[in-house]
């Protein structure tokens, strides 16, 4: 599957597309990783622990999206867009979505 965040794909033919896909996943901390990164808030210095997570959840969704792309005979996506969003304290849910295409 071609990923891209672009709205075609370079010297590609976009022969077909089939709409909107997304995928999404909500994580939440680990109260260990928590108090580890509370330490970090307090002197400074990357919260590797967030980092970690929100990158995981990242792949997850962008799995999510890709599978939703797949089981509709796509073999690219086009126009990805990431959004995160809040849902409860320690929780947050990342979105990915783009546009379904087939290309030759």
């Amino acid at each position: 599957m071609l990923l891209v965040n672009t709205p075609d794909i370079p010297s590609k033919k976009i022969v077909k597309t089939i709409g909107l896909v997304k995928g999404s996943t909500i994580r939440a901390k680990h109260i260990g990783k928590d108090i580890a990164s509370g330490f970090r808030h307090l002197v400074g210095g990357e919260m590797k622990e967030y980092s970690d997570m929100l990158n995981e959840a990242r792949q997850i969704a962008t799995k999510h999206m890709v599978d939703e792309a797949t089981a509709q005979g796509a073999n690219a996506i086009i126009n990805i867009r990431y959004a995160s969003s809040s849902v409860v304290q320690g929780a947050a849910e990342i979105m990915v979505y783009g546009t379904a295409v087939v290309y030759e």
